[in-house]
Parts: structure tokens; sequence; C-alpha cells
């Protein structure tokens, strides 16, 4: 099944959702509003991250919308508005947002981008709610993109709905032996500055590949930034491995693609980290990466998913694990915001705030784009996942863990 890229014009969905939320929507919800928050990368090499976060929560909300709005606690109806602000994956400047959504009448939070930047932010919420000795911000987040595993136990206002990358690159393992048993060496680049790409090659790939039986015979680093690689990949030609392996996000990644075409140097795989699993990535260099498997928890391969990827494109955002993890969110917000009786009035916001965490804590499954996500009680999220081969024009699934 292939996956293409985005596709669309903003402009006319503005327009003809607009158009047909006015019509649809009763009086008393154009008077009330529910404020959710979002926070992200929108500056750096980074940025599509949290600008598809954004197309997708923004997508999310409209639908919500256009369907009637969420249901409050006195049966009138509100409609979603959501905030979205950049954090260019900068501590300080992620910590000060989240200071401003606490002070504001936001009743949760989307986000963020980057682990260096969540795992601070969650450590500033009250760890256990209804402490009142711990003045720690007491406003859910549920957070959508950063990978770093373990983050959502920090605090009980704390909430992730991230694949486990351990699972997915031991299964994908176990499936390359399966593809091709005459596969026995890896090497791999890395981006050494970006928390997700390193530690993951580091504390996931690479060990869960040698425990398979592949022999690790190097790797080499970058920055996310770097845009010259000729020296590594100069290294990486010279240790010929079977397999090569590149911890990296979209704009290095392309980079070290182009110059491995370039040098003319075409190993017998290529696995890729799970953010390199975007329609992105083929419209940068999808001849290049030609071949090379990723695993992921989304592609569109059934009809929910496939609107969700349609609706965030109409709003300038690739779909991709990260960016629909925020769709999912957001249905499960609206989810508990109904459960749990949120008022949705001014005076009512802190209130509101606890309903919406209880409501996230006592969830055992929500909906999935792929399926059915099992819920931990640690607040995070069980996944189905695939694998998806790059193609010129897109990703092709070749292999789903839900058949």
């Amino acid at each position: 099944m292939a996956i293409n890229s985005r596709s669309g014009s903003v402009a006319s969905l503005v327009a003809v959702l607009a158009g047909a939320l006015f019509m649809a929507q009763p009086a008393a919800a154009e008077q009330r509003v529910i404020k959710i928050s979002g926070f992200g990368a929108e500056s750096g090499v980074l940025s599509s991250f949290g600008t598809n976060s954004e197309a997708a929560m923004r997508a999310a909300s409209t639908l919500i919308n256009r369907a009637g709005g969420v249901r409050l606690a006195d049966g009138t109806r509100a409609r979603i508005e959501i905030e979205y602000r950049d954090d260019g994956c900068d501590v300080e400047r992620g910590l000060a947002t989240l200071a401003e959504f606490a002070k504001s009448d936001s009743l949760a939070v989307v986000g963020t981008t980057c682990s260096s930047v969540l795992k601070p932010v969650f450590e500033s919420l009250q760890k256990k709610a209804g402490d009142a000795s711990d003045d720690g911000f007491q406003i859910p987040i549920f957070a959508d993109v950063a990978m770093r595993k373990g983050l959502a136990g920090i605090s009980d206002w704390a909430f992730r709905n991230i694949p486990d990358e351990v699972q997915l690159y031991e299964s994908l393992w176990d499936w390359m032996k399966e593809q091709d048993a005459t596969l026995k060496t890896v090497y791999a680049g890395v981006e050494e500055n970006q928390v997700h790409a390193n530690l993951t090659w580091n504390k996931i790939i690479k060990i869960s590949g040698a425990a398979a039986g592949y022999e690790v015979v190097g790797d080499d680093t970058w920055f996310v930034d770097t845009v010259d690689f000729t020296k590594e990949v100069e290294k990486m030609k010279a240790a010929n491995a079977d397999v090569v392996v590149i911890s990296a996000h979209p704009f290095t990644g392309c980079g070290v693609l182009r110059e491995m075409a370039r040098q003319d140097y075409r190993p017998k795989a290529v696995i890729g980290l799970t953010s390199l699993a975007t329609p992105e990535l083929i419209e940068k260099c999808g001849a290049e990466a030609d071949g090379m498997v990723v695993p992921t928890s989304f592609a569109p391969i059934n009809e929910q998913a496939r609107a969700a990827a349609e609706a965030t494109a109409q709003f300038n955002g690739y779909a991709d694990l990260h960016s629909m993890a925020a769709w999912e969110n957001i249905y499960a917000i609206k989810q508990v915001i109904e459960s749990e009786g949120v008022q949705g009035r001014p005076e009512t916001v802190a209130q509101d705030r606890e309903r919406i965490r209880v409501g996230l804590q006592k969830l055992h499954t929500m909906n999935g784009l792929l399926g059915e996500i099992d819920r931990t009680d640690e607040g995070e999220s069980v996944k189905r996942y695939v694998f998806v081969e790059a193609h010129p024009d897109g990703w092709q699934v070749v292999y789903d863990s839900g058949s």
C-alpha cells in the first residue's frame, strides 16, 4: 500500500469547514469555548514537527466542531479552540510557555517535540495530584512527539501517546532476519546532539540489534544542523556493513542519503529512525531513500487514518506517527471532557483541569487511527505498529503488527 505525501489547499478547507460550522452549531456553542493549548518546535531544523502537530490539532478540532463540538456537564455544546506556541526545542522557552498556559484558561496541553524539553516540563508539574505541599503546575499535558521512554511517570499530570521503540526495533530486527538471513553486520550514522536520535541508537537499536545476533561494526555522528556529510559517508562506505542505520531526522537524514547516492554507496539494507517515516522525507529525498525500512505507529492504511491524513494536509501538515498522535490526543481529551462532566466556565478552570486529569488517568484504552490503543498505569500508550519501506512515490507497508 503506497503512502503518498500531503496536498490540498488550506484556504479551501478553512472556508468549507468554517461555513459548515456556522450552519451546524447552535447559538449556545458559539458562546462556549474549550481552550486546548499546544507547543512544539516550529523554528529550527526540527520545525516541521511542531508545524505538523499544530496542523493535526487544528484539523481534528475543526472536524469535532463541525460535528457539533464538545458536550459539557450542563448539556450545552462548546467548540474547541486551539492555541499553539513555538518553543524551538529550547528548555527555557518550553518552561516559560507552560507557565503561560498554566495562567491561562486553557484546560489541557498537547506537546512537545523534544524530549530534552518535555522532561523538565513534566518535572515542573505537581508530582502527586492533590499534594498541597507541591506548588508545581496543575494542568494536564498529553505528549505527542517526544520519544524518550518512561517520561509519563514523572507526574500524575503527565501523559504520553508514544509508541514503544524497544518493541518496534526488537520486532524489526527479527523481521529483518526472516527477510534475509545473510545480513550480519551493522553500521550507524547518528545525530549526536539530538536526544531522540542519540538515545534510540545507543539504548535501543544498537542493543536490540546485537541481541538479535547482528555485529555492530561501528558508528559515526553529526549534528542536527550538519549539511556536509562527505567524511561521514566515506567512513560508512569503508566499514562496508550489510545494514546501515540512519538514526536522524528528515533534515540530516536526507542529507546523508543524498551523499550516499553521490558516492554511489548502496548497502544491502538501510534502517531508519522512527521519525523518518514521514511524507516529508519522500518529498525531499524519496529517490535516495528508496528501499529504506522504518518502523512506525502510523500509516494511512484504513479509512479513518486516510481521512485524518487528508484533513491534516489541508492545514499544511504532514501526517506521521508524531502528528497523528496529536490528532488522537485531541479526540481523547474530547472523550474525557464529556465523560467527566467538565463545565467549561471561567470560574471552573482548576476543577475542569482536574476532571480531565482524572479522566485521562482512568483511560485503559483510547481510540487510535490504526485501532484501539491500550493505556498503561504510567500514562503511556501501547500502539499497533507497521514497518514501511521508502519508494520515490511514497511509503509501502511491508509488515503490520495488527494483521
